[in-house]
């Protein structure tokens, strides 16, 4: 089994949330991507309104609502820079 991603999710004045996680789904302005480990690397822009759901070891999901910038996959990880990025409910959406 892959190791979880390492990933880190910034907001222009603050980190929000780092940490490791199974999956990290977020739509960009090419479609919604689903980033598993092993993924290649790639830069992506976020779509707004838009939202990063985070599939934490075990299953939990978290979620942001996020306004502005970008979505990095690197073989170290994920990054999500934004402009804003506030905390959601992961169900529903």
């Amino acid at each position: 089994m892959a190791e979880p991603l390492n990933v880190q999710l910034v907001a222009v004045e603050e980190k929000v949330w780092s940490g490791k996680a199974e999956l990290v789904t977020a739509r960009t302005t090419e479609g919604e991507l689903g980033v598993l480990p092993g993924h290649a690397p790639m830069l992506g822009q976020l779509a707004e309104p838009g939202q990063v759901r985070i599939k934490l070891p075990g299953g939990e999901q978290i979620a942001y609502e996020v306004a502005g910038g970008f979505l990095s996959v690197s073989d170290r990880g994920v990054t999500v820079l934004a402009e804003t990025a506030t905390p959601t409910s992961a169900a529903g959406n």
